[in-house]
């Protein structure tokens, strides 16, 4: 708690008191550019806050307000597989919920399993599958943050995913829904592995959320997930998986992902 008090005490002035957290994705960064009265603090600014050393991510932690909610973003994430500890993993979503964030909007670049979903879909998570080997509140608990035990049965808000799902409707497309597997990476899965994840529930598979998503819930914070299916998962995709592929895929999805988005901060 005391490395979160300091990161607090040195920007908390600068961002003053939230209502909504988010974690924008690999590509998905552009949302924080719709924010009124945006300001953007590099994490480098941010004492212990990790950089993000993944193309596609800023790497900036953004204020500003939208549909009256003072909102913090993440513009770019941290991942286990850059070498950073399940802490350092979950460290920015822990500060923003210090920072008074009641509700956090989670948002990734995933390959798709489900034969439902094609490259260019909107996904909405309705329960995750953490395949990391690592759990970001492994060690001495803090109850300053959360319960020793924590229940994860609804580890995504059905409140929220009822109202992503309404605002998805009301702009004309439907917003899937489905289970998400956090894996380690930075390798992507093989076609053994994503028969595999198929069997175990997966609909989609990416290298990030699930760790942010259990420290979010220890805090007590709501949790919506929003996937964007930028591309399919090896054995189904047409060739060879690549991150170009992901971020042209988050790009042209960008105005359909940001309507989403401000429709569920209007709604809250």
């Amino acid at each position: 708690m005391e490395t979160l008090n300091e990161a607090k005490e040195a920007i908390a002035g600068r961002t003053g008191k939230v209502d909504v957290a988010m974690v924008l994705g690999s590509g998905l960064g552009d949302y924080a550019n719709n924010l009124s009265d945006a300001r953007a603090i590099p994490y480098g600014e941010i004492p212990h806050m990790p950089m993000s050393g993944v193309s596609g991510h800023a790497g900036n932690l953004v204020t500003g307000q939208k549909a009256g909610k003072r909102i913090v973003v993440m513009q770019g994430r941290t991942h286990l597989y850059e070498g950073n500890s399940p802490d350092q993993v979950a460290f920015g979503v822990r500060l923003m919920g210090t920072l008074g964030a009641q509700t956090l909007i989670v948002t990734n670049a995933a390959g798709g399993i489900s034969p439902k979903l094609v490259a260019g879909d909107l996904m909405v998570i309705t329960d995750q599958l953490n395949l990391t080997g690592a759990n970001s509140l492994a060690g001495p608990n803090d109850e300053q943050l959360g319960p020793r035990f924590l229940d994860m049965t609804e580890a995504f808000d059905p409140g929220l995913i009822e109202t992503a799902s309404g605002v998805a409707a009301a702009l004309g497309f439907e917003l899937g829904r489905g289970v998400y597997a956090g894996l380690l990476g930075p390798a992507y899965e093989t076609p053994a592995e994503v028969r595999m994840l198929r069997a175990l529930g997966a609909d989609a598979v990416g290298m990030s959320t699930v760790l942010e998503v259990l420290a979010a819930r220890h805090m007590g914070l709501r949790v919506l997930g929003i996937s964007c299916i930028s591309n399919l998962a090896a054995g189904f995709s047409k060739g060879p998986l690549s991150h170009d592929e992901v971020k042209e895929t988050a790009g042209r999805v960008r105005l359909r992902f940001e309507s989403l988005l401000s429709g569920v901060l209007e709604s809250m």
